[in-house]
């Protein structure tokens, strides 16, 4: 099983585990998520979006400071704008955190539950998954110089053909080149695939 099919297993175990939605923002550097996931009821994320809670909620910055898991209900954070409340509103009652790996990339990860706290079954098994997750989304510490000759050429401006003659190569060697990292990235486009190697230093 390939590392993506990994993944999209782990995230399928989650929403299993989730009884009413997760966000899960896997090796956070530079204060970008190398890849995001949420399935919270639209309007409050559509909400904590327009309202830019991310930058205030107690929840997020439990799991940028620490590592382990806790419930919503035991976070010890102060909670000013209210967003606990104002979740709950929204179906989001119960909850539980998830924060694994280092600080220069971390992984944080959010359940909900509109009727009860998890228990600490559940939390012990989103943890395994969570933690899991961490390490199959690993990103690359490295590119083949080919790779960042193949991401140069393209992020340039220059075309498939134009760029495989600049680097004297062909057309689908360099597609080949940028498949692959694109892959080690987990981009869907090399534009994206040209952000994040820039994102982590690899570029």
């Amino acid at each position: 099983m390939g590392r993506n099919q990994i993944i999209d297993e782990l995230l399928r175990e989650l929403s299993e585990l989730a009884m009413d939605g997760y966000y899960l923002a896997l090796h956070v550097r530079f204060a970008s998520p190398l890849m995001m996931f949420q399935t919270f009821n639209p309007a409050w994320f559509d909400h904590y979006t327009q309202n830019a809670y991310a930058l205030r909620d107690p929840i997020i910055a439990w799991g940028v400071s620490r590592t382990g898991a806790t419930r919503w209900s035991d976070i010890d954070l102060p909670d000013p704008f209210e967003i606990m409340d104002k979740a709950a509103s929204f179906g989001l009652r119960y909850g539980v955190v998830i924060s694994c790996g280092p600080m220069t990339s971390r992984t944080v990860a959010s359940l909900t539950s509109a009727t009860r706290e998890f228990t600490e079954e559940e939390i012990a098994a989103v943890a395994g998954i969570v933690l899991r997750l961490h390490h199959e989304a690993q990103p690359p510490d490295h590119l083949t110089n080919a790779e960042i000759e193949a991401l140069k050429v393209v992020g340039s401006g220059e075309r498939y053909a134009a760029g495989a003659a600049q680097l004297g190569i062909s057309e689908s060697a360099l597609k080949a080149r940028l498949a692959t990292a694109r892959k080690k990235l987990f981009a869907r486009t090399s534009a994206e695939a040209i952000q994040r190697a820039k994102d982590y230093r690899l570029l």
